[in-house]
């Protein structure tokens, strides 16, 4: 798997192009032994992060993005769910409020980032605004910016300094410990499909799609290309994005948790020795509490 993982890393590209990743990609792996596999990595994950806690030096930032019924939820819930929640934060980001408007758009999710020690998990981010903005142009007043008064006043440079601006945060981040992973959940349109249509179909499932599910998915070709260009304007060494296969989910999360278990490892994560004078103490508390009747 950590070959194969290299693959989906794309980091300082030239042009990229999401027709070159395949959704249904699986890496010949076997979905009956996919169970095992990610159980070992929990396991595996579970102690690094216990280092990373210890250690208290880095922090992760795991930001997910996706087209809706795309499995950000699901890999979230089946990835993570081996960690001690004392050490994760996860963020999940709707629309602003009228507060966050009242800000930059970045004020919100700085606020969110995890402390040193930490994984925070962002299920949507930032990126939204490159996005989601960048199909609908027209949300972009609702930030009420002084220099744009109407949609014509959102040209390309506009884009060209709202791309700068996120490459900027993410290398401050890199600069003061916050190592960022950012996964595009790669679901094909076949596939988004026969969610939309599971979720309409089972009673059970119904809450989770809406209209609006629809009117979105009339607009993927838009949504492809806003991936396309946010993923090329910000893919950095610093602050890589990973195109996940998601057509199959066990092999997504087999992926995705690959990635990170990789990343911690990178980290080197100790749980940090005592001086001897601290370990002294310990002795002596030790002794004390063994003196007890």
């Amino acid at each position: 798997m950590k070959d194969i993982i290299k693959q989906f890393r794309i980091d300082n590209v030239g042009k990229f192009r999401l027709k070159d990743h395949k959704p249904g990609f699986d890496g010949g792996y076997d979905k009956d032994g996919a169970g095992d596999i990610l159980d070992s990595l929990k396991m595996e994950m579970d102690d690094l992060q216990e280092k990373l806690y210890a250690a208290n030096k880095h922090a992760l930032l795991i930001i997910f993005q996706a087209m809706d019924a795309g499995g950000k939820d699901s890999i979230i819930e089946h990835t993570m769910s081996g960690l001690n929640p004392q050490g994760c934060q996860v963020y999940s980001f709707k629309q602003p409020s009228a507060e966050e408007l009242d800000h930059d758009f970045l004020w919100r999710h700085a606020r969110a980032l995890p402390e040193r020690g930490r994984i925070g998990i962002h299920n949507r981010s930032h990126y939204e605004n490159v996005l989601v903005c960048k199909v609908h142009p027209s949300y972009v007043l609702n930030e009420r910016i002084a220099a744009v008064s109407k949609v014509d006043d959102i040209d390309e440079k506009f884009w060209e300094g709202r791309y700068e601006s996120i490459r900027d945060f993410e290398k401050h981040l890199d600069r003061n410990g916050t190592v960022i992973l950012k996964f595009f959940l790669n679901v094909s349109r076949k596939e988004q499909k026969e969610r939309f249509l599971e979720r309409i179909e089972d009673p059970r499932k119904n809450w989770k799609f809406s209209h609006g599910d629809i009117e979105e998915r009339r607009l993927w070709d838009d949504y492809m290309n806003a991936y396309e260009r946010a993923i090329t304007e910000t893919s950095t060494k610093y602050a890589p994005w990973y195109i996940i296969p998601a057509d199959k989910k066990w092999f997504t999360r087999i992926a995705v948790s690959s990635v990170i278990t990789e990343t911690l490892k990178s980290l080197s994560p100790e749980i940090p020795e005592l001086a001897a004078s601290e370990r002294a103490k310990l002795e002596e508390c030790r002794k004390e509490l063994l003196a007890e009747e």
